[in-house]
């Protein structure tokens, strides 16, 4: 348990962060969730514009620090090149 001023005064920051942190992921993953729904029903036009959407709200959670680079990047390329065959088909 904190004791010291400063400890608590973190203790209360951390749980703030975790709230503001945790919208911010489940906000990232129903973008990602609608993209992934627009692939699986075919439309390729509704997946471009899911794609778009969601791109920034990614790689504002990397410059949050809510997601790692990497792996927001890695995301981004699966999914493009998901709706790209998508297109292609």
């Amino acid at each position: 348990m904190a004791n010291t001023p400063q400890s608590k005064k973190r203790a209360r920051q951390a749980l703030r962060r975790t709230d503001i942190n945790k919208a911010r992921r489940s906000r990232i993953r129903t973008y990602l969730r609608k993209v992934e729904e627009a692939i699986a029903s075919g439309n390729a036009d509704a997946a471009r514009e899911a794609l778009k959407n969601a791109q920034p709200e990614l790689m504002r959670g990397v410059t949050k620090g809510v997601v790692h680079k990497n792996t927001a990047a890695r995301k981004i390329s699966r999914l493009a090149s998901r709706v790209k065959a998508l297109s292609a088909a």
